[in-house]
């Protein structure tokens, strides 16, 4: 079915977000043409409030609406320990378990040659200046444990190893209230790594 031109071109923009198919994309078009205006201006002032409003921090290249950000800010939280993560999703959930008080350094990805992503497309530098010039103990590599998350710690660990810094990567391994029997070998093997002193 062809729609009126600015529904085309308003499902359009939706689907190019990641994870929306040209049916979800449709479905949120019309539920936008169907609400009453005062919302659709509410989320139209909200999508270029984010993009107004919201920079990087320039210490921990978090998103943030000020500079530095509130965890940088934030005198009570450890600044000698770093904790690395992909991206901005992986700070949040580390933030909503709580316990950690460190400070963090988002890259913004992972290394991922085959996508086109090196080195010079990650906020890698700025981690490295930052490491350099500050009284950083520790650096926790939390990136992820598939194939780009553990080639990325892996680089980030080669490039940190002559700041004499502490580097540590979370443990992995046999999640909490699962069956041995059931894990997969990799798994196991990580597990049986990691393993510590009872």
């Amino acid at each position: 079915m062809q729609y009126a031109e600015p529904i085309n071109n308003l499902i359009k923009a939706i689907s190019r977000l990641p994870g929306i198919g040209e049916k979800t994309a449709t479905r949120l078009a019309l539920y936008i043409l169907n609400s009453k205006k005062e919302y659709v201006d509410e989320l139209s002032s909200c999508l270029l409030g984010v993009k107004d409003k919201v920079t990087l921090c320039s210490v921990c290249m978090t998103f943030s609406d000020t500079d530095p950000c509130i965890i940088c800010k934030d005198d009570s939280r450890d600044a000698s320990i770093i904790c690395v993560v992909s991206d901005y999703k992986d700070m949040m959930a580390l933030e909503g378990m709580g316990g950690y008080k460190g400070r963090y350094h988002i890259l913004h990805g992972n290394l991922a040659p085959l996508k086109g992503i090196g080195p010079d497309e990650l906020r890698i530098h700025e981690l490295i200046s930052r490491v350099d010039s500050s009284a950083v103990k520790e650096v926790i590599l939390a990136t992820g444990f598939d194939s780009e998350g553990e080639a990325t710690a892996a680089y980030l660990s080669r490039l940190l190893k002559p700041y004499n810094v502490k580097l540590t990567r979370l443990a992995s391994g046999i999640p909490v209230g699962s069956y041995v029997e059931y894990m997969d070998g990799a798994t196991l093997g990580r597990a049986l790594e990691g393993r510590r002193e009872f």
